[in-house]
C-alpha cells in the first residue's frame, strides 16, 4: 500500500533525507526507502554507491538526484555496508545481501523484491559476464 504524500521525501546532492542515519537521497521517498520509482511493498531497499558512498532507493533516483554518474559498489568493498532494508533500517554487507536466497532481510524477514535481481550489475560491481562473484 502506497505512503500517504506528506510522508514522501526528494532529496538531492548533497542534501541527504535527515530520517535516516544514513546518507540517503531520492526522488519522493517514503519512510521505508519506496520511491517515486518503486513503490511496492516489497521495494523496501536501498543501495549504496560507489561513486558518492550516498544510499539511493534505485539507480533512477540516483540519476535524478546526484550530478555525477552512477558507479556501482565495487568487489572489493562487498564486506562492508552497502545495503539498506527500510522497514528495520539495518544495513547489510554486499555479501550478505547478494547471498541471500530468499529476498528477506536476515534481520526483521521484511520481504525484499525479488525482481531486483534481474538488474544487481547496476548495483554492484560483476565480473565480465555480468555475474556477481560473492
Amino acid at each position: 500500500m502506497p505512503t500517504q504524500p506528506q510522508n514522501r521525501e526528494t532529496t538531492t546532492a548533497p542534501d541527504t533525507d535527515p530520517r535516516f542515519e544514513i546518507p540517503l537521497r531520492g526522488i519522493d521517498v517514503d519512510p521505508e526507502t519506496r520511491c517515486a520509482h518503486w513503490d511496492d511493498p516489497v521495494d523496501v531497499v536501498a543501495l549504496r554507491f560507489g561513486c558518492c558512498e550516498a544510499y539511493y532507493p534505485c539507480d533512477a533516483c540516483h540519476d535524478a538526484a546526484a550530478d555525477h554518474e552512477a558507479v556501482p559498489w565495487p568487489r572489493d568493498r562487498f564486506d562492508e555496508p552497502a545495503v539498506l532494508c527500510g522497514a528495520c533500517r539495518t544495513t547489510l554487507t554486499a555479501r550478505e545481501y547478494l547471498a541471500a536466497d530468499d529476498d528477506v532481510c536476515p534481520a526483521c524477514g521484511a520481504a525484499f523484491n525479488p525482481g531486483c535481481r534481474k538488474h544487481r550489475d547496476r548495483y554492484f560491481e560483476t565480473d565480465g559476464d555480468g555475474a556477481v562473484d560473492l
